[in-house]
Parts: structure tokens; C-alpha cells; sequence
């Protein structure tokens, strides 16, 4: 049977896919080799003395990973000189990235986080790229401004993830559904694994770190009692998984079914909105899963509604199946009344 790699895939729907120009297949190409640039050094991090920390804090407060750094600078090097991008956003850079003068320029913008769960990458757990890509909307003769970048979810046009586990794979989303590719390290290609991923109504799975339990909410921790709850109105209890790398916990989730919640918690008083980026985990993801036929919230409010203040705003987030996304709203709700 012959095999189908995301640029073809691409192509093929071009019809479909309105965004699938000449140029945003540039774009996508350069986001693949990227990635399997990192998945390389990933796979080897542990032979070339490139795990441990930097030294260094990201503009997060994080400190800041030898691969983490290697992820940034890669991403940030191809695509400054793709010739298709106005501006880049890193979750690892506090401003905005313009396009040098001397480069070739294009209407998209690019936020990405480098590598999620980053934190596990010494313990060898999965980890990955998370990327958002939106059109400008000032006249491409005119300075790019954060005023372009700073829009709402819904106006994406396109957004996805790589994962870097035991096998390493492209997940992504133009709006017309979301569709999973494979890496083949023999042909060195993204090959078509999981088309029209459609996410279950409702799960099995519940996702969260029960260790904050004591920083929560009523509603939250109400939440989480009822899926814990042999009683609920499903009559089964679902099982806890909760991997501390967002994007690995989302990918379980979005194929099995289930329900990830990093709420907002009293513990830190320098993000009182939660831990999670708006614009480079939340609303990448949120699109996806809005396209599997999911849900993403911030507990009451949908994610993509969210207009956001600043490059780095944090958000809480609750995501997955729509149900169960649903059903936390519910408990939100009742609370606020």
C-alpha cells in the first residue's frame, strides 16, 4: 500500500484547505525539517552531553534546559529565513522575533513553544513541539506590530504539534479536520497514520496534578471528585493519568478520550490565571481538539474566544472530550452562581 506524507496529504486537499498556498506549504515543509532536526538531537541527548540545564531562566521564571535552548534555536533559525513569516513568538523569548531587513518576508506568524515538558526530558518522557500560525492583519507594507500577533484563537489558520516519544509524530490542523503523521526513520518522511482523528465524545482518562489538590477550588476539586466517583451518572470510574508533559497527557487524551485540567490555583501568587500559555500551548491545542470534535475552556469560557492582552498571557485550561469538558463547566458554573 502506498504510503502518503504530510506535504502530499497537504496538496491533495488543497481544494479544501484554503490556507494550503504555495507558501504556507513552505511554511509547513520548514516546520517538519525543524522537527525532525530536534527528534534527532532528542534521540541522542543522552550520548552528546545535551540534557541538564543551561544555567539560565527563560522569561517564564523556568529554568532554562540544554535542549530547550537547541529546539528554540533551531526553530528560530529556519523559519527567520523561510521567507514566509512577518514575525516568530517563543515561549522561550520575553519579545516579539521580527524577520532581519536582508530576509525574504511573508504575511504568517509563527508561536510555538519549543519543547513541552521539557521539565521531563532527563526521565526520557515523551515531549514536543506545539505551534500556532496566524496571518497578520496589518498591510504587509507596514512595520509588524504586536497588535498582529495578539489575536484571538479563532483567527488561526493553522496549529499543531510534533511528539518526540517512542515513535515521533505530526499532528495537525488548517481547519478542516485534524490528521496524525508518522515518522519513518528509514525514508526520513512524516507518513499518513491517523486520518481524521475524531477525539470520543467522552472518556475514561482524567488528567491533572492531584498534588495541588489543597490549591484548588471548590469546583474544581467537585470536578474531579465525580470522575473519581463510581456514581456518576456514566457509572465508571475514570483512571488517572497524568504524565506532567502537556502535550504527551493531550495527544493520550485526544486519541483515547479523556479530559486534561491545569486549573488556576492560589499556590503562586505571580500567576493567579493558571501556569499555561494562551497563545502557544492553549490555543494551538484548543484548535485541534475543537476540530476532533472536542473542547478546550479556561473552565467556563471557550479558549478561542479569548482575546488576548499580552504575548505571554497564562490561562487555566481544561480540555478534551466534549463531554467531560462539559461536565467541569457545569461544576464551574453552579459555583460562580
Amino acid at each position: 500500500m502506498s504510503q502518503i506524507t504530510v506535504i502530499e496529504h497537504l496538496l491533495y486537499h488543497q481544494k479544501e484547505s484554503p490556507m494550503a498556498t504555495g507558501r504556507f506549504t513552505r511554511l509547513l515543509s520548514e516546520m517538519i525539517l525543524s522537527g525532525k532536526i530536534i527528534n534527532q538531537e532528542v534521540n541522542k541527548a543522552g550520548l552528546v552531553e545535551i540534557l541538564g540545564l543551561t544555567g539560565e531562566t527563560n522569561v517564564q521564571g523556568e529554568k532554562v534546559r540544554k535542549l530547550d535552548e537547541f529546539a528554540n534555536h533551531v526553530l528560530e533559525h529556519r523559519l527567520q529565513r523561510a521567507g514566509v513569516l512577518c514575525a516568530l513568538a517563543s515561549e522561550e523569548k520575553a519579545d516579539l522575533i521580527t524577520i532581519p531587513k536582508d530576509y525574504p518576508q511573508g504575511d504568517y506568524i509563527l508561536i510555538f513553544d519549543p519543547l513541552d515538558g521539557s521539565s521531563n526530558i532527563d526521565a526520557n518522557v515523551s515531549i514536543g513541539t506545539i505551534f500556532s500560525i496566524f496571518r497578520r492583519t496589518s498591510p504587509s507594507h507596514e512595520p509588524v506590530t504586536l497588535a498582529d500577533v495578539l489575536q484571538r484563537g479563532a483567527e488561526q489558520v493553522a496549529a499543531g504539534y510534533m511528539i518526540y516519544g517512542s515513535s515521533t509524530m505530526l499532528v495537525y490542523t488548517t481547519g478542516n479536520g485534524v490528521h496524525g503523521f508518522t515518522l519513518d526513520p528509514s525514508v526520513g518522511e512524516f507518513l499518513l497514520s491517523h486520518p481524521d482523528i475524531r477525539t470520543p465524545k467522552f472518556g475514561k482518562i482524567y488528567s491533572a496534578n492531584e498534588g495541588y489538590w489543597h490549591y484548588w477550588d471548590e469546583a474544581t476539586r467537585k470536578a474531579i471528585t465525580y470522575f473519581k466517583n463510581p456514581d456518576n451518572e456514566r457509572h465508571q470510574v475514570y483512571s488517572s493519568r497524568y504524565i506532567g508533559s502537556l502535550v504527551a497527557d493531550f495527544h493520550r487524551n485526544l486519541l483515547y478520550g479523556g479530559i486534561f485540567l491545569y486549573p488556576a490555583d492560589k499556590r503562586d501568587p505571580k500567576h493567579p490565571h493558571g501556569k499555561l500559555r494562551l497563545m502557544c500551548e492553549a490555543n494551538p491545542l484548543a484548535m485541534i481538539v475543537e476540530q476532533a470534535g472536542g473542547l478546550a475552556t479556561d473552565g467556563i469560557n471557550r479558549i478561542l474566544d479569548i482575546q488576548p492582552a499580552e504575548l505571554h498571557q497564562r490561562v487555566p485550561l481544561v480540555i478534551g472530550s466534549y463531554d467531560d469538558v462539559s461536565r467541569v463547566r457545569e461544576f464551574m458554573l453552579r459555583d460562580a452562581a
